[in-house]
């Protein structure tokens, strides 16, 4: 009895005191970028156009996007929750552009080429979640 109390005490003092428990602070960051739209079509991104370069497999009708890789040291990471002005829900960043792009993020609207000619080309504010005191600096 007196020994799986010890135990007891000692597992308690191990996971409170874990510093994998503490929870990081979120808040939510605003950010300029140019946007435009792209869709799984074998002639505007690879032979296998459904297949990300995080590796994922990207659905129709399912809101992701890819963006341009400086983005990633700005917390915009695989899996990143993002909201984007003028459009609703959230979106998952699931892609990475290509290294030329910069400040730019690329909307998934799976097959439907009308409805990425029709978003075109425009500057749109996004938020997504930044753990505070985080290494990286906006501008």
């Amino acid at each position: 009895m007196r020994f799986s109390l010890y135990v007891l005490l000692g597992c308690f003092f191990l996971f409170a005191c874990n510093p994998s428990n503490k929870k990081e602070e979120k808040e939510f960051i605003q950010f300029c970028v140019m946007a435009t739209a792209y869709n799984s079509l074998e002639y505007q991104t690879s032979p296998n156009p459904h297949i990300t370069a995080f590796g994922d497999s990207l659905i129709p009708g399912k809101k992701y996007i890819a963006v341009s890789r400086d983005l990633l040291k700005f917390g915009l990471n695989h899996n990143t929750p993002v909201q984007i002005e003028g459009l609703e829900g959230i979106y998952l960043v699931k892609d990475k552009m290509h290294y030329r792009k910069r400040n730019q993020i690329d909307i998934y609207m799976g097959t439907d080429v009308k409805a990425a000619l029709k978003w075109g080309r425009r500057k749109v504010n996004i938020s997504y979640p930044w753990v505070k005191d985080s290494v990286a600096i906006l501008n």
